[in-house]
């Protein structure tokens, strides 16, 4: 046999106030049930948390769910720690509920995909595995 890789490794998170995790918890299953390592850290996680668990659990990607209102901040504080920690290979993408309009501000802020109500776990599932390599 080859060099293989390992399965994707992709931590799932609700950063901020937003108590509600069972949309999370889906994702997460779907994941795990399509082959991935899914790492759940559970609710109310600063984007601190979220990065320091992406980087010691050596993340692929990062998955954040927000019903909040708070996204523009919090992505945009995830992804600026991942570039202080120089750890910008690790893909961000997220979903919840988020407007539209605030889609193209965080495609350009670095988030590689959002998914609003509605994304079939399917879609998210293959958007994974078609955008995130797994670190050899």
């Amino acid at each position: 046999m080859g060099a293989t890789t390992g399965p994707i490794r992709v931590v799932v998170a609700k950063p901020g106030l937003d108590g509600h995790d069972r949309g999370a918890k889906v994702i997460a299953r779907a994941l795990r049930d399509a082959g991935m390592e899914v790492i759940y850290t559970g609710l109310h996680q600063t984007p601190e948390q979220i990065v320091d668990t992406a980087i010691q659990e050596d993340a692929d990607a990062i998955g954040l769910s927000i019903l909040s209102g708070a996204h523009m901040t919090l992505f945009a504080k995830v992804i600026e720690l991942l570039k202080e920690r120089d750890a910008e290979d690790i893909k961000v993408f997220g979903g919840g509920i988020i407007p539209e309009e605030d889609i193209p501000p965080l495609k350009s802020l670095g988030v590689a995909e959002i998914f609003t109500p509605g994304a079939t776990t399917g879609a998210i599932v293959e958007w994974v595995r078609g955008n995130v390599a797994a670190s050899a």
